[in-house]
């Protein structure tokens, strides 16, 4: 492979992204893995499926969600022109109801009678306990127990859709350590359970479904952004933890050498190791959760812990796609501490009246910085993936005091 354009066809048969995903598990989970695959790529041509999946982002997501110029802070920015593509109003709240709509579809056609997942910030479980009660499957949720006190609205979200929200309390009580969990129980019964991976990460097929169902908010980006203005935007700006909203976005303009694109990563409190979760900016290539990508890794290769204010971005790993697309240079991955990103949270808020979710502040943060870079003349699209409603508690305890709260 050498070029972009070779990198936007894959993952290959193999569920590889260039040098990076594939699928390292235990032989026996191997041929389940091999069935969602084939199960996966059967419903893709189904017509019913398609239908029933296109009706449901319609008329249950409420997609398209619209592009929103933000005037107010484009004008206090003084720079490029800032949009937002507003992920933040699809019904749960954030991006994550694309692609747990497009697995609890696929869990229900295979049999399954359960959908378990991880979940970090609480979107992804919130969303895949919504899906799961739609569909009328089970639902259990592993969640680290720092990131249930943070996110306790998504957490009384979750027991009132119905799942079983499980806490995980070993390690650094965050996502990889709920990721670990997750696994595990998926690993003691993959025959009636479906584990419903929460980002374009996890072995072959998890990272090419994923971005598929995703891939809708890049779609209509493409579409309404022209519309709006009449021509593409200049950048892309999304933020990165595993990179689901971003390879959702970014997607649809991989080809577009005119757009520039980033993805922006927690940059935490410094760059020292247990600090951040800058995993492309930081990590080298290894393997964790079954697929190999970028990890931020020790000497003997066990990953290192991780840290963001935002529960959602706190992973050591990241998507393979994100990695072939850093060694290609078609995306530029960036970084943005918390206070950059309390900073955005805050701006967003009292700009244009939008709260955004701490994960989706790391890239309205790095947006403002290009902005200023840029220049009048040029546009930012944001992919304001989710709202902050979620974080409002845990915001106005730890910081509120610093913003007149």
């Amino acid at each position: 492979m050498n070029n972009v354009a070779d990198g936007m066809e894959l993952p290959d048969n193999k569920g590889y992204f260039g040098n990076y995903g594939g699928s390292f598990v235990p032989p026996e989970l191997q041929t389940i893995l091999d069935e969602i695959t084939q199960s996966y790529e059967d419903i893709k041509k189904d017509e019913s499926f398609l239908k029933e999946l296109a009706d449901l982002n319609k008329h249950y997501t409420g997609r398209p969600s619209p592009i929103y110029f933000a005037k107010n802070l484009s004008i206090k920015t003084g720079g490029a022109d800032i949009y937002l593509k507003r992920e933040d109003l699809n019904h749960t709240g954030a991006h994550k109801i694309n692609h747990c709509l497009g697995q609890a579809l696929l869990a229900k056609k295979m049999g399954k009678k359960k959908l378990i997942a991880e979940t970090g910030a609480g979107q992804h479980g919130v969303a895949l306990a919504t899906a799961a009660t739609l569909v009328g499957l089970e639902c259990d949720i592993y969640m680290g127990d720092v990131d249930i006190k943070k996110e306790h609205p998504n957490v009384i979200r979750m027991k009132i859709l119905g799942a079983r929200v499980i806490p995980v309390s070993r390690g650094t009580k965050t996502l990889k350590d709920a990721v670990d969990a997750a696994f595990e129980a998926y690993l003691g019964d993959p025959v009636t359970q479906l584990y419903a991976i929460g980002s374009v990460v996890g072995p072959h097929p998890f990272p090419m479904m994923v971005r598929d169902f995703q891939k809708i908010v890049g779609i209509e980006a493409e579409q309404q952004f022209i519309e709006m203005t009449g021509k593409d935007p200049d950048n892309l700006v999304a933020c990165v933890g595993g990179g689901s909203n971003a390879m959702g976005l970014f997607t649809a303009f991989l080809k577009k050498e005119n757009v520039n694109i980033y993805g922006v990563e927690p940059a935490g409190i410094s760059f020292k190791d247990g600090e951040h979760a800058a995993t492309l900016a930081l990590g080298k290539p290894g393997t964790l959760h079954g697929f190999h990508s970028y990890l931020l890794q020790d000497d003997q290769g066990e990953p290192l812990p991780v840290y963001s204010v935002a529960s959602g971005l706190d992973y050591p790993g990241v998507g393979p796609q994100h990695s072939l697309l850093k060694d290609l240079g078609r995306v530029n991955y960036k970084t943005a501490s918390d206070t950059e990103a309390i900073d955005a949270f805050f701006e967003l808020s009292r700009t244009d009246g939008i709260i955004p979710a701490i994960e989706s502040a790391h890239a309205v943060a790095y947006a403002i910085k290009l902005a200023k870079e840029e220049g009048k003349g040029k546009t930012i699209l944001v992919n304001l993936s989710g709202r902050g409603d979620k974080d409002i508690d845990f915001v106005i305890e730890e910081f509120g005091k610093n913003y007149g709260l």
